[in-house]
């Protein structure tokens, strides 16, 4: 059975002159301000293009198996058009970024409440896909100061019911078995042929074999599956909350998804009093990947 790893670090791709490349940063401590137990942060592996500074950097945030590399080429379109700094960021236990038991999305917002004023990227535009999204918008509600204005991506401040089937996807990662000392191209094609008795979609699997790298010669999967299949109800449920956040708000939808459905309006205009919808025609949920020229132009005319 094929093992996922819990410490583990890749170099990171230089993105040219602009790139800031640091990988790592030390954790701020917690403001002792806010009622309740605050979850301990961890150290997020993060890409960082540089721009004008006195403009409200755009932060994008991945979902579930999902890496900051999703974002690569719009980052980088971004940060070419706008002149602004934008940032991509691993969720913990995805990614570069390490892995923790706690899966929560009140562990990934203090994430993000550490890291963003230690890179002085506050307040920023805030761009989550799907469980990035859902991370966004808690991030915004309970730090509505670090958000200038908020884009959630195909995804919606209720409980997630299209994906049902990411239980079945952790359990067939889980399955998968190859051998040690297997070359790359060998493991990728086992691996795929073992997702493919549980995953019929090709662009799906795909997606998922993004996740699994090879580490002293055995290949591992870089999420943590353990801990994401103890949370994946939380991950699909969204954390309740009594405030609302005034700042612009976005909400993008993929015209051929299901993810965020008329039931949803009322308790995204509760939550985002501020918010626009919007419809991408002819994409699915992965929007960034589907038709990425208008997932930037949508960015876009919503920063004019």
């Amino acid at each position: 059975m094929l093992r996922w790893t819990r410490a583990w670090s890749l170099p990171l791709r230089g993105l040219g002159p602009c790139c800031l490349s640091s990988s790592r940063v030390p954790v701020a401590p917690s403001s002792s301000g806010r009622s309740g137990v605050e979850p301990r942060s961890v150290l997020l592996s993060y890409k960082l293009l540089d721009g004008e500074a006195t403009r409200p950097a755009l932060v994008f945030l991945h979902g579930l198996f999902g890496s900051k590399t999703n974002f690569n080429s719009i980052a980088k379109a971004l940060a070419h058009q706008t002149g602004r700094r934008v940032l991509t960021v691993d969720a913990r236990n995805h990614g570069d970024s390490p892995h923790s038991p706690d899966m929560s999305y009140e562990a990934m917002s203090q994430d993000l409440q550490d890291l963003l004023p230690q890179l002085g990227l506050v307040p920023c535009v805030l761009i989550g896909h799907s469980m990035g999204g859902k991370t966004a918008m808690l991030l915004a509600l309970q730090r509505p100061e670090l958000v200038e204005r908020l884009i959630a991506v195909d995804i919606s401040p209720v409980e997630t019911t299209p994906s049902s089937s990411f239980p079945s996807y952790m359990a067939a990662m889980r399955a998968v078995d190859i051998p040690d000392e297997v070359p790359r191209s060998s493991a990728r094609k086992l691996a795929d042929e073992q997702l493919s008795t549980v995953i019929q979609d090709m662009a799906e699997r795909q997606f998922l074999l993004t996740n699994l790298v090879e580490v002293d010669g055995r290949f591992v999967w870089r999420v943590n599956l353990e801990a994401l299949a103890q949370h994946v109800d939380k991950i699909l449920a969204f954390p309740p909350r009594p405030e609302s956040y005034p700042g612009p708000t976005l909400f993008l939808l993929g015209g051929n998804s299901q993810y965020v459905r008329p039931s949803h309006h009322a308790e995204i205009r509760r939550l985002f009093p501020q918010a626009q919808m919007q419809t991408v025609p002819n994409a699915g949920h992965w929007i960034h990947a589907d038709c990425p020229q208008d997932f930037v132009a949508a960015i876009r005319g919503f920063l004019a």
